[in-house]
């Protein structure tokens, strides 16, 4: 396997540890949509040929599927003039009398594509049918855009380092959801994914209101200097530890930071080496941490491909029933 590149023979600011979690897949089908290709990279073909959906990705015969409501619209008050769209999957086995947990989406309309790189409602319905995760609203929420003129405000609100836009998902989601759903409000059932900027977007929301979120994935995080993403390292390394468990992936052929302005190195703006970074700094800190290094660039293939393990290791920690006795533990969720 070829190593990608690092800038000649510069120095980086950290070692690059050996991978220390693997995870192999069983690759049935090759999902339609078209990899994004990484400035100054490799084309798709090459690294992400091999990233493919399994088949807790897609629909399973006998397995009850959910429903996905929506599009809704939610005004924005943390943003004003903008509104977010947004959509809800409720599993088969929803039950309106007893709580269930939460998990948000950023760039909710990309995880729900039936043709897409992730199918995140398939997933759902495979793992809880399974009581492979536990039963879960899904929230896919779209970046906010101006009404006035249908501009979207995604990177202004996914990558910078504030609570601006936790107060879109906890002052303004949340309530939406716990009106029509009864969901719990404890932080440890609640979870938020994203990619690239939807990631950091994520992190951002656990790491400025951890009281509302201790489940993170994250996936080719821009943990960069678009709005200065790169610090993030050295703030966790400098505060308090906070209840977060997370998962992150990135690919060797991300963006690397080498388009810089006459070519010279930028680590600032070199995707992989930041999110090995920030991993270290969170595995230094004591945080559960789980993580996987692959070849992809910046695309959605491992991402898609990773979702179903990701998620059970995230919800790993679900209660069980012990009894032998006890036939709902044993029996799939939602069956009708």
């Amino acid at each position: 396997m070829r190593s990608s590149a690092r800038g000649g023979d510069m120095k980086l600011p950290i070692p690059i540890p050996p991978v220390i979690a693997a995870i192999t897949l069983l690759a049935v089908c090759i999902g339609s949509a078209t990899a994004q290709r990484a400035p100054g990279g490799p084309g798709p073909s090459e690294f992400d040929a091999f990233y493919t959906l399994g088949p807790d990705s897609l629909p399973r015969e006998g397995v009850p599927k959910g429903e996905i409501r929506g599009p809704f619209k939610l005004p924005s008050k943390a943003f004003p003039g903008v509104e977010h769209s947004y959509w809800v999957y409720v599993p088969a086995a929803y039950d309106a009398s007893r709580e269930v947990n939460l998990m948000v989406f950023n760039d909710g309309a990309t995880y729900l594509k039936s043709d897409g790189n992730y199918r995140a409602h398939n997933v759902l319905d495979n793992l809880i049918y399974r009581a492979d995760i536990p039963v879960m609203i899904g929230a896919f929420i779209d970046p906010g855009v101006n009404v006035a003129d249908g501009r979207s405000i995604r990177q202004d609100e996914y990558d910078t380092l504030s609570d601006q836009y936790s107060k879109v998902i906890i002052d303004e989601l949340l309530p939406a959801l716990y009106k029509d759903y009864k969901i719990s409000r404890d932080p440890d059932r609640h979870g938020f994914a994203g990619w690239s900027s939807g990631a950091i977007a994520a992190f951002t929301v656990a790491w400025e209101r951890p009281d509302q979120f201790h489940k993170v994935l994250t996936g080719i995080g821009t943990f960069v200097d678009l709005k200065g993403g790169y610090v993030y390292p050295e703030k966790v390394l400098a505060s308090e530890k906070k209840p977060i468990r997370i998962f992150m992936i990135d690919g060797r052929n991300d963006n690397r930071g080498t388009n810089a302005q006459g070519g010279a190195y930028d680590p600032n703006r070199d995707w992989f080496l930041q999110n090995v970074r920030l991993m270290q700094a969170l595995t230094k800190k004591g945080y559960d941490v789980n993580y996987s290094w692959g070849m992809g660039v910046h695309s959605h293939n491992m991402g898609g491909a990773m979702l179903p393990e990701m998620m059970r290791w995230l919800w790993r920690d679900q209660p069980v029933s012990l009894d032998p006795l006890d036939t709902a533990e044993r029996s799939f969720r939602g069956r009708k």
